[in-house]
């Protein structure tokens, strides 16, 4: 009883809802995009974006560590914070 339902339901389901002819069900598929132009390989800068100055690596690293030392429990933060000064904690 069940596969009459089924391919009734089927029926139904095609007839009203047609599914469209998509990339999978198509029979060829569509050629590949060809590349034709080269690649300007001076157009671009050769500068690398992260590297950083000495003063950037030295503000970066201060940070780091202070960070390692807060996972220790160790305050290292700075000792004023918008122009007030900050106690160390009790």
């Amino acid at each position: 009883m069940l596969d009459p339902i089924v391919r009734a339901l089927a029926w139904v389901l095609n007839t009203l809802l047609p599914t469209p002819p998509g990339r999978h069900r198509a029979g060829s598929t569509p050629p590949p995009p060809r590349f034709t132009e080269r690649l300007d390989g001076t157009a671009s800068a050769l500068v690398r974006p992260y590297v950083l100055t000495s003063a950037e690596r030295r503000h970066q690293r201060a940070r780091r560590r202070a960070l390692c030392l807060a996972t220790l429990g160790i305050d290292t933060g700075p000792s004023h914070i918008h122009g007030v000064r900050v106690g160390a904690a009790r």
